[in-house]
């Protein structure tokens, strides 16, 4: 594969400014937290993207777009009170997320649309922070009376406080499903203090910090203020006041306050006296955050420190309490604005953000035991494409696009082996900028493979755009709006694609509704492109998601949020995935018949023989096709017996292929001949070409689906997700996309994710799992013995290191010699006084996987081998040697280094899989020249060939950001 590592493409990060949880601390819950949890992450571009921890394996989930200067300043999750359905079924109360910016507005989101629901907008002034009311404690009585249930529902409801510029703190009602305008809290002082942060001691006290170095105390009931606590004058030479910039309180009620002073006070929650202060930052304390037990306190500031104090014992009898500094460590490269936490009893993480842009994930308890880790801020899915045949590369981000195009590598390059040069202008060169007028992102762009046209979404309408590109120049033209053909300026969508032919746009609207337009056959490159004014509408199937695991009403329809989309190679076959796991497919009926027009045929005849009895309920949405030059789309015939996947899909693509056949017919279509009843008929031909369709999902899980039979690939079969390498499912970096491989007689595909890349080689079976893990498992020829099947009983320490995720959510374990910091995890026990007879006991001896989530690292299992090799045959299965090594005709060598892999693929030697980490950060890999290599030889497989695999790699390292200057403080020797 020719690789072009681009790292002129641009993309602008944006700082992080809210974080926030959507459930709350649960330290009883088993496990690591419910299916539903979520976080959610403010950008200062206004995006808000909703990751998911998946149990430690986390990702971005979707982004709610934003628009122009309108930040994410604060984030707060709510929760509806439970509801019993007929059957006497609890059902979760609906998640509801909520947003500030700069104004005096505070805006709801719609989770299934990922678009504002509603606004509450006051006679107030800008609103600089927000806190949701907890709920109260739910004592579920049999024989209550009304009464007393009508206030136990009361206290599920979750109101508002936002603390505003003029010191005012307004409440905001969310009873059901609305928000409204309920009363002001506290009038605004004489000074008009600003009001910088917010929290709830308990259900019906508030917590205020101000701007004028004061801390006020309000009872909600009847709206008096309880108490006032002065932090006292600012430092000498600094500004008089001082700014309560973070507040929030502990399991005991005890207040933690942040200043700009770079201390953090704690203050009795009983009597309001101060306790404690101590000084642990050169600069101001952004934030401020807690354990769900009240023992350890996280701060984080200007100078990029994260620092955690612990509760300790005073030792001193009558004075409680104290509290001390445990460490400090600079895990963000600027300032940290935003933090949350979130404990069960199998996760237990601090979220950071800042100016840095990258989430980084802190353990709580496991603190200096485990490491950290630090989240991707580049978008899960690419934002970048190629029109390949014509050497272009589009990029955009918030409002812009930019089209690039990439020299072709020239014959001497080749021969003496360089690497392609596109650092400097002969390699590549920017063609052309667009800016789109408004103030709305853009959610999603495509151009077609030919580079003729660009189309470009936002949440409010939908552009098109002709390329004409002439004597190195491109010209852009907007497509103008006629009569006669489709405006789809009055179209928005979250997500667009071209099919490969280029002769179907497909959009994906807000609420997740399909629409494919169809271009018109005018081969002019003088004339805009035109699409018909008549769309193709496609309905989704209707899936029982009540007894899912992974389905939560608290979620509502997100989780049906399309979240993938492809055209398989011949543009026949479409198909889409949501969170969730369930992939719907259609298909195109007919052949293309230029001289037929567009009809609609209401109440087909045979519609009931196209799809299964299983779909009856969906009926009534196909009750007309739309007939478009002798061909229309219906639901793929096997649509229902592709399976509910584990996971949501983060890698959709069909396998390429290798011929195009011409489906155009000018003559009519041979042997449909019309009627009286019927005028204009069109053939009922299904697709029949390529149709196996690849799937990753975010648990590093591979599937590969015959589409139009409903069945899983016989690659897939040989090949289940058990037999994939250790080290790819170890993967903690999601995939983001893929790149095919099929020039020559290759079968190649290349998954990617921000810090890796792999290729797996599917015309080759992957080697036995047992066989590769005792390849990694001999060092100096010696064997550590290591047995595959075991999973309780053995409590050595290097085992246990080695086996992926058990941790509590953010990094792996630190090894024992590299902790510089905490206790060890070893403890001596002595009885008596011999302190010889001691015996050693590891502090994680008790520390196994659930039962539910035991399966997941389990490296061998013996029915899944015998049905591996059943699949394979006898001849496959004797093929791979005991110690991984494998002879001249097999399939794959995974016992030797990556150099020795690489001289072996040159020496055309096949690998069935390799992997690299010397590219990172990813933002996108795009194919360049012509995807199936066509015009290379007959039987040419070299991949070093000018005929080769030729891709784009855009890298978007920390040192070419575009951030501001770190505060640099008087100890920066002291990490």
């Amino acid at each position: 594969m020719d690789i072009h590592r681009c790292r002129f493409v641009p993309y602008p990060p944006s700082a992080i400014n809210a974080l926030a949880f959507s459930h709350p601390s649960s330290p009883t819950h088993p496990g690591k937290g419910p299916q539903s949890l979520r976080v959610a992450i403010g950008r200062a571009n206004g995006d808000i993207e909703i990751w998911n921890p998946l149990r430690g394996s986390w990702y971005q989930e979707s982004i709610f777009r934003g628009a122009k200067d309108r930040s994410i300043e604060g984030l707060v999750w709510t929760q509806d009170p439970e509801d019993v359905d007929k059957s006497g079924k609890i059902i979760a109360g609906k998640l509801r997320l909520f947003s500030i910016g700069y104004s005096t507005a505070v805006t709801e989101w719609e989770l299934g649309t990922g678009r504002p629901a509603r606004h509450s907008a006051g006679n107030y002034g800008e609103i600089w922070c927000m806190a949701a009311q907890p709920k109260g404690h739910l004592l579920k009585t049999p024989g209550k009376a009304v009464e007393d249930q009508t206030k136990e529902e009361e206290s599920q409801i979750q109101d508002l406080a936002v603390g505003c510029a003029d010191g005012a703190i307004v409440l905001l009602d969310t009873a059901d499903g609305d928000l409204r305008f309920k009363r002001i809290l506290a009038r605004p002082p004489k000074k008009r203090s600003r009001v910088l942060s917010l929290t709830f001691q308990t259900r019906h006290t508030i917590i205020a910090g101000h701007a004028d170095s004061t801390i006020r105390i309000y009872n909600m009931r009847n709206g008096q203020q309880v108490r006032n606590m002065t932090l006292g004058p600012g430092p000498k030479g600094g500004p008089k006041e001082t700014l309560v910039w973070s507040v929030k309180c502990l399991l005991d009620g005890t207040i933690v306050s942040g200043d700009s002073t770079g201390t953090l006070c704690f203050w009795d929650g009983k009597n309001y006296a101060l306790l404690q202060r101590i000084k642990s930052h050169d600069a101001d304390i952004l934030d401020v955050a807690v354990s769900a037990d009240g023992q350890s306190v996280f701060s984080g500031g200007m100078d990029r420190r994260t620092t955690l104090y612990r509760r300790t014992s005073s030792g001193r009898p009558g004075e409680g309490h104290r509290w001390a500094k445990i460490a400090h460590q600079r895990m963000h490269q600027n300032d940290v604005k935003a933090m949350a936490t979130f404990e069960t009893k199998g996760l237990s993480i601090l979220v950071s953000g800042g100016l840095d842009t990258m989430p980084i994930i802190v353990p709580i308890q496991e603190f200096g035991r485990e490491h950290h880790r630090t989240l991707a801020s580049l978008p899960q899915e690419p934002n970048v494409r190629s029109a390949s045949k014509k050497r272009l590369v589009v990029n955009w981000w918030d409002r812009e696009v930019r089209i690039w195009t990439i020299s072709k590598r020239s014959k001497k390059q080749t021969d003496e082996g360089s690497s392609p040069d596109v650092s400097g202008p002969q390699g590549r060169r920017l063609i052309a900028k667009i800016a789109l007028q408004g103030d709305e992102s853009i959610t999603s762009a495509d151009i077609s493979s030919d580079g003729k046209h660009l189309a470009v979404a936002t949440m409010a309408e939908l552009r098109v755009f002709h390329l004409r590109l002439r004597s190195g120049m491109l010209k852009v033209q907007k497509l103008e709006q006629t009569q006669t053909f489709a405006d789809l300026s009055k179209r928005q969508a979250k997500m667009i694609q071209f099919s490969p032919d280029t002769r179907w746009l497909a959009t994906i609207g807000a609420d997740n509704s399909i629409q494919l337009y169809r271009r018109s056959e005018i081969n002019d490159d003088k004339v805009s492109p035109i699409f018909l004014q008549t769309s193709v509408e496609l309905k989704r199937l209707r899936r029982d998601t009540s007894t899912t695991k992974a389905n939560d009403a608290s979620l509502g329809s997100y989780n049906r949020s399309i979240n993938r989309l492809t055209f398989s190679a011949d543009s026949r076959i479409l198909a889409v995935s949501d969170i969730s796991g369930f992939l719907d497919t259609w298909v195109i009926e007919g052949h293309e018949d230029l001289t037929q027009g567009n009809d609609e045929e209401p109440n087909p005849a045979d519609a009931a023989d196209k799809f299964d009895s299983s779909d009856e309920e969906d009926s009534g949405e196909e009750d007309s096709r739309i007939i478009i030059f002798g061909e229309h789309w219906i639901r793929n015939p096997a649509a229902s017996l592709l399976a509910k996947l584990p996971a949501a899909p983060l890698v959709l693509s069909f396998r390429p292929s290798t011929t195009q056949a011409t489906r155009t017919l000018t003559n009519g279509n041979i042997g449909v001949h019309p009627t009286r009843h019927n005028p204009h008929p069109h053939s009922h031909d299904i697709p029949n070409g390529e149709d196996r369709l690849f799937i990753l999902t975010a648990e590093n899980q591979i599937y590969e689906f015959n589409v139009l039979s409903g069945r899983i690939s016989d690659w897939s079969r040989r090949n289940p997700t058990s037999r994939l390498p250790q080290e790819f499912q170890d993967l903690r970096d999601r995939a983001k996309s893929a790149v095919w491989d099929v020039r020559g007689h290759n079968e190649r595909i290349w998954v990617y994710g921000v810090s890796w890349l792999w290729m797996f080689d599917l015309s080759r079976d992957l080697p036995p799992v047992d066989s590769e893990q005792k390849d990694v498992n001999v060092t100096n020829g010696i064997s550590k013995e290591i047995s595959l099947k075991r999973k309780r009983g053995d409590n050595d320490e290097d085992r246990r290191a080695s086996r992926p995720r058990i941790d509590t959510g953010a990094g792996s374990k630190i090894p024992n010699a590299k902790l510089g910091i905490s206790i060890g995890r070893k403890m001596r026990k002595i009885n008596g006084t011999d302190a010889a007879a001691g015996q050693w006991i590891s502090l994680e001896a008790e520390q196994d996987l659930p039962s539910d989530e035991e399966g997941d690292y389990v490296l061998a299992n013996e029915s899944d081998q015998a049905l591996v090799k059943l699949r394979r045959g006898s001849i496959n299965t004797d093929r791979y040697m005991l110690n991984g090594h494998v002879d001249d005709s097999t399939d794959a060598d995974t016992s030797e280094n990556d150099d020795t892999r690489i001289a072996k693929m040159r020496d055309g030697k096949r690998l069935a899989y390799w992997h690299t980490y010397k590219y990172r950060p990813i933002l996108g890999i795009v194919p360049l020249g012509s995807e199936t290599g066509d015009e290379a030889a007959v039987g040419e497989e070299d991949d070093d060939s000018p005929s080769g695999l030729e891709v784009a790699l855009v890298e978007r390292p920390l040192f070419d950001w575009d951030v501001p200057p770190p505060y640099l403080g008087n100890r920066e020797w002291d990490p």
